[in-house]
């Protein structure tokens, strides 16, 4: 399911029948998704969630035995389980965990740039319990997120968790009781809708998503080379005018036009 309401595109994982269970059309549609809220100025922040009672259930396991073994050798199989990720939409991408997230479930959560999670809700990467191994390159994300012991006791033990270990391990933002998960991130994503320069979380973002391969000399010419393109942006003067006279600013950055592709 997809709505913009008021620059906020909310993106519902929607197979409550299946607890959400991750599938082929729900990775295809999930991109789509990504796809088109980075591409469509209007969109100025993204929330991710999943229709109760579950926020993604993990893999779809109808196929039995056959759910994950032999999948390898099939060419077009990739372990991204989401061909256009969270990180590359240009607008902040806020997953609302609502519910219990297992494995693909809970790794594509860590492809977005903030989350909430459900305090008694479950959340572990299972599948070394399942013949397999971590996928959605949580490999890379989980190390960045909180630190490398944790992603190894996440990955390579495929424990079961909750929202309170979650918060202090630093995955999330917030731990909250499950109700209300949804609208804090649903408030979080309208503050950035209504009060920040798209241009400029734009290409915050891009540098985020890039400074664990920079050292500090790239990283400034990063923030440098962005300066550039949002000073020279009418955003830029709008932003501390609106401070001053003490209004909400009206930003015309695009974000489409001006900040180029995420590609990390």
């Amino acid at each position: 399911m997809f709505d913009v309401t008021d620059g906020v595109a909310t993106i519902t994982l929607n197979r409550p029948e299946a607890r959400n269970a991750f599938n082929g059309e729900i990775a295809a549609g999930l991109a789509d998704a990504y796809e088109r809220c980075d591409g469509d100025d209007a969109v100025r922040a993204v929330v991710l969630t999943g229709t109760p009672p579950a926020f993604c259930a993990g893999a779809d396991m109808g196929r039995g035995g056959d759910t994950f073994a032999g999948q390898g050798t099939k060419t077009e199989f990739s372990a991204a389980a989401v061909r256009f990720p969270a990180w590359r939409v240009r607008k902040p991408v806020i997953a609302a965990i609502n519910g219990h997230a297992i494995g693909v479930g809970f790794n594509i959560t860590l492809q977005c740039d903030v989350r909430i999670m459900a305090l008694d809700a479950k959340y572990a990467a299972v599948q070394v319990r399942r013949g397999v191994l971590g996928d959605a390159y949580s490999h890379w994300t989980l190390p960045r997120i909180t630190n490398q012991a944790v992603a190894a006791e996440i990955l390579l033990t495929g424990r079961t968790f909750d929202g309170a270990q979650a918060a202090a391990w630093g995955l999330c933002s917030r731990a909250l009781p499950n109700d209300d998960v949804l609208p804090a991130a649903l408030d979080l994503a309208a503050d950035i809708a209504a009060n920040t320069a798209p241009l400029s979380v734009a290409a915050s973002k891009a540098i985020l998503w890039r400074t664990w391969e920079m050292e500090a000399a790239a990283v400034e010419r990063a923030e440098t080379d962005a300066h550039r393109i949002v000073m020279a942006a009418d955003d830029a003067r709008e932003g501390v005018m609106a401070f001053l006279e003490r209004r909400q600013p009206v930003w015309t950055g695009s974000v489409s036009r001006s900040i180029p592709p995420i590609e990390a």
